[in-house]
């Protein structure tokens, strides 16, 4: 008796394209985790930009309504800022609003809104925590109380 040992072409050939189809599955797969990780990373460097707008805000202690708008330098030079303040019905409650941008291409890549307060006239806190009113009229000349 004579015994064919070993694969036939066609066997062959039907192993190389299912091997050929999972490289593939698997390359259009890294290609896509890759391209996601970087999305991810612009969206979050977009989020950030808007954050660090309204900290800079906060820390100058004072609002004003208006529009403006920024490059984020050197270091990001992909993306653009706009923020617009607009007061409230509520005196000294003021919404904010940040959109970072694409430089390029000017597609809004993130928005950010928030309300922040802004004391209307000149309000001091005492070391007690307790607020304490300056008088206007001592601010003109007059005595305080």
């Amino acid at each position: 008796m004579h015994r064919n040992a070993g694969f036939s072409l066609v066997e062959i050939m039907c192993a190389i394209l299912v091997l050929g189809i999972a490289l593939v599955g698997l390359t259009e797969g890294i290609t896509t985790a890759l391209s996601s990780a970087k999305d991810s990373e612009l969206q979050t460097a977009a989020a950030l930009v808007a954050a660090g707008q309204i900290e800079t805000l906060r820390a100058e202690g004072y609002i004003v309504d208006g529009e403006t708008e920024g490059e984020c330098g050197e270091v990001l030079p992909l993306y653009r800022w706009k923020q617009s303040i607009t007061s409230t019905s509520i005196n000294g409650l003021h919404e904010v609003e940040v959109v970072v941008e694409n430089s390029k291409s000017a597609q809004a890549v993130y928005e950010l809104r928030t309300l922040l307060f802004d004391s209307p006239g000149d309000t001091t806190w005492s070391a007690s925590g307790a607020r304490k009113d300056s008088d206007r009229a001592g601010r003109k000349g007059g005595k305080r109380r």
